[in-house]
C-alpha cells in the first residue's frame, strides 16, 4: 500500500504531507470523525483517490484520500470501538469473566484514563446489556485489591490504569497522606477499614492512621465535634478490626459529649449512616439524664434525626415519656415543623391517642412559624399536599364543630396558595360534606332537612359528644396501648380495638350527618285545620271500625306503645294535611289500610 500511496504523491494526486496519516488509515482499518464518530474503512481506491468507510450513522460513505488524511484520526485494531466492531462476541466473554481485562482495554482506548461515565457510554448497552450497576459494583471491588488501577476520590475524576502495580496498602496509605484536612482522611480511612482483610501489613498501616486520627481528634473537638466523634467511631473500629490496644491519652467519645451543651447539633452534623451509633454512643455517656436530653432535643432537630431519637427512646421502654412530651408541646402549639413532620410520618397506631385535630392546629402555627425563619422549610407543607389521607385522619376523632374551626383556621392561613387551599378543602369536604356550606357560602338545601323535637336533638347531640369526647379518645388509647404489645398477629386486644374504632367512626359520621340537617322545634301552636306536625289524630281503620290515635312528632320521637309516631313514615305521610272527616288510604307491610280522620287537636306531652 505504501507504493501505491507513492506512486500517487508521484503523480501529484495526494501531497506528501498526507502519505503518513494515509498508511496509518489503512493499517488499522478504523476511523474517528469529529461529527459522524467512529468508522470502518471498507475500501482504499488508489485508481480514484478515495476511501470508503461504514460510520455508525452514515454506512458507506465515500471521501477523497487528501479530505480524508485531515478529517479522520486512525484508531488501532486494539481500540475498545475497534474490537467492539470486529469480535463484540469476545467482549462479551471478556465482560462475564474478566472484569479488568475489559476496563483495562478501555483504559489503554484512551491513553491509560477515563471517568466513569465514558466506561459505561462505551460498554452499554453493547457489551454489558443487563444490570450496569451491578457489573461495576463487582469490578470496582476487583479493582480495588489490583494495584495496576488508581480509583479516583471523586466520581467525575478519571480512573487511572498504570503498568507499574502498586499494593493497595500503597495506594491506601499514600492517599491518607495526601488527605488534606480531617474529612478527607476519615474517607480513606474507611476505605482502609472496608479493605483491612487484603492489606499487606494491617497492624502497620492501622498503626500509622491511630495516630495521625488521635492527634486531628484532639484538634477538632471543641471546633467541630462532629467530625471528631465521627473520627473516634472509625479509629475505634480500625483498632478492633487489627487487634491493636488503645493508649491511655487518646479521646474517647465519652470525652466529646462532655463538651457539648446541645447534643442535638452535635448529632445533626454527624452523617445519617452513623445517627444510631452516635445516639448509642451519647447514651452510653450520659446512662442517667440521656433520655431527658433527647427528648429536649427532639424540637430543634431534622426529621430524619427525630426518628432515630425516637427509635432509641421507644426501644429502651421510653414510650409513655415521649408521648408525654410530644402532647405538651402540640398542646402548646410549639412543636417544631420538623417535628411534626416526624409524626405525620410516622403516625403508628402507637401514637394513635395523639394523633388528632391538635396536631393539624400546631402544624398550622408552626409553618406560620417558619415564614419567619432565615431558613425557611417548605417540607412540612409538601407533604401534608403529597399525602393524601393525612388531613382527614388527623381530623376524624374531631367534633363537628372542630372540624369546621379548622377548615376556617385553613382558609386563612398564609401558609398555602390558593390552589393548594382547594384541593385541601376539597378532601374535607369529600369526607365532612357538611362543612360545605362554609366553604362556598350556600345554604344546605332545605329538601335535605328534617324536623326534630327538642328533646331528641339534644339526646342525639349528647351522644354525638360523648362519642368524640370519650368513646373515641379512649378507643384510641387503647389502640396506642394494644399496639405496645407487640406482635400484632397474635394480639387480639388490638384488633378487636381496631374493630371497635371501624364502628365508633362509622357512628360518628351517621351522627354527623344526621345533626348538620336536623331542624329542633317545640311543636308549639301548630295547625289543626288540617293534619300537621305537632297535631293529634284520632282516626277510625275502616275495615275494622278500631279507633286508634296518632300523635305525629319529628324523625327521632317515634314511640309506638304511645302512639307516637315520626312524621317521615308512611302512615304520618298519608294523614298530613288531611282534615276532618276525610278518608287516607296507605300500604304497609304488603296490606293497604283506609283511615277516616275523626278529630285533629295539638300535641300535649302530658296528654298521651
Amino acid at each position: 500500500m505504501k507504493e501505491e500511496f507513492e506512486k500517487l504523491v508521484a503523480a501529484g494526486k495526494i501531497t506528501r504531507l498526507h502519505l503518513e496519516p494515509l498508511l496509518q488509515l489503512a493499517k488499522s482499518g478504523y476511523c474517528m470523525h469529529r461529527s459522524w464518530g467512529f468508522g470502518k474503512i471498507t475500501t482504499v481506491d488508489t485508481v480514484f483517490c478515495r476511501l470508503t468507510i461504514d460510520f455508525q450513522t452514515k454506512a458507506g460513505h465515500s471521501m477523497d484520500l487528501d479530505f480524508a488524511a485531515e478529517s479522520l484520526k486512525p484508531i488501532s485494531s486494539e481500540h475498545i470501538l475497534a474490537r467492539k466492531a470486529a469480535d463484540l462476541a469476545a467482549l462479551l466473554q471478556m465482560a462475564a469473566l474478566h472484569h479488568l481485562d475489559l476496563i483495562k482495554l478501555v483504559l489503554q482506548s484512551y491513553g491509560g484514563r477515563a471517568t466513569l461515565d465514558q466506561i459505561q457510554q462505551v460498554l452499554v448497552p453493547d457489551v454489558i446489556a443487563d444490570d450496569w450497576k451491578k457489573w461495576w459494583e463487582v469490578a470496582k471491588r476487583e479493582l480495588k485489591k489490583d494495584g495496576h488501577f488508581q480509583l479516583p476520590a471523586k466520581k467525575a475524576d478519571p480512573i487511572i490504569y498504570q503498568a507499574k502495580e502498586i499494593s493497595l496498602q500503597d495506594r491506601l496509605m499514600e492517599a491518607f497522606r495526601l488527605a488534606k484536612g480531617l474529612k478527607a482522611k476519615l474517607a480513606v480511612a474507611n476505605e482502609l477499614l472496608k479493605n483491612v482483610a487484603d492489606l499487606t501489613d494491617a497492624k502497620a498501616a492501622a498503626a500509622e492512621v491511630i495516630k495521625t486520627l488521635n492527634a486531628d481528634i484532639a484538634s477538632h473537638q471543641r471546633t467541630q465535634s462532629a467530625l471528631a466523634l465521627e473520627g473516634i467511631f472509625i479509629r475505634d473500629e480500625i483498632r478492633q478490626a487489627t487487634g491493636l490496644p488503645a493508649t491511655e491519652s487518646e479521646l474517647n467519645e465519652a470525652a466529646i459529649w462532655s463538651l457539648s451543651a446541645k447534643p442535638g447539633q452535635i448529632l445533626e452534623a454527624v452523617p445519617a449512616a452513623k445517627h444510631k451509633r452516635a445516639l448509642q454512643s451519647f447514651k452510653e455517656a450520659n446512662p442517667e439524664q440521656w433520655a431527658g436530653v433527647l427528648l429536649g432535643a427532639l424540637n430543634s432537630i431534622s426529621a430524619k434525626l427525630c426518628s432515630e431519637c425516637t427509635a432509641l427512646l421507644i426501644h429502651d421502654g421510653k414510650l409513655d415519656l415521649l408521648k408525654e412530651h410530644l402532647g405538651r408541646l402540640i398542646s402548646q402549639h410549639q412543636a417544631s415543623s420538623e417535628l411534626l413532620l416526624w409524626l405525620a410520618k410516622e403516625r403508628s397506631d402507637s401514637f394513635a391517642d395523639i394523633l388528632g385535630p391538635e396536631v393539624f392546629r400546631a402544624m398550622l402555627t408552626a409553618m406560620e412559624r417558619d415564614q419567619f425563619n432565615e431558613k425557611k422549610s417548605n417540607r412540612l407543607r409538601d407533604f401534608i399536599l403529597d399525602d393524601q389521607n393525612l388531613l382527614v385522619e388527623l381530623i376524624g376523632s374531631a367534633d363537628l364543630d372542630v372540624i369546621k374551626d379548622l377548615t376556617r383556621a385553613l382558609q386563612l392561613s398564609p401558609c398555602f396558595d390558593d390552589m393548594d387551599k382547594r384541593s385541601l378543602l376539597a378532601r374535607i369536604v369529600k369526607s365532612y360534606p357538611a362543612v360545605q356550606s362554609l366553604i362556598t357560602g350556600d345554604q344546605t338545601k332545605q329538601e335535605s332537612t328534617f324536623v326534630v323535637s327538642w328533646e331528641s336533638l339534644e339526646r342525639r347531640k349528647n351522644e354525638y359528644a360523648e362519642l368524640v369526647q370519650k368513646k373515641i379518645p379512649a378507643n384510641s388509647k387503647e389502640i396506642a396501648i394494644a399496639r405496645s404489645y407487640g406482635d400484632l398477629r397474635e394480639n387480639h386486644e388490638y384488633k378487636s380495638a381496631k374493630e371497635m374504632q371501624k364502628l365508633l367512626m362509622r357512628r360518628k359520621a351517621e351522627l354527623e350527618n344526621q345533626l348538620v340537617r336536623a331542624r329542633g322545634t317545640d311543636f308549639a301552636n301548630p295547625k289543626t285545620d288540617v293534619v300537621s306536625l305537632g297535631t293529634k289524630v284520632k282516626v277510625t281503620e275502616l275495615s275494622t271500625q278500631h279507633p286508634e290515635t296518632f300523635s305525629i312528632l319529628g324523625a327521632w320521637d317515634s314511640d309506638p306503645e304511645r302512639g307516637v309516631i315520626s312524621y317521615l313514615t308512611p302512615v304520618a305521610q298519608s294523614l298530613l294535611n288531611h282534615k276532618v272527616g276525610e278518608q287516607v288510604e296507605f300500604e304497609t307491610d304488603s296490606a293497604k289500610k283506609r283511615y277516616r280522620i275523626d278529630a285533629i287537636e295539638p300535641f300535649k306531652a302530658d296528654q298521651v
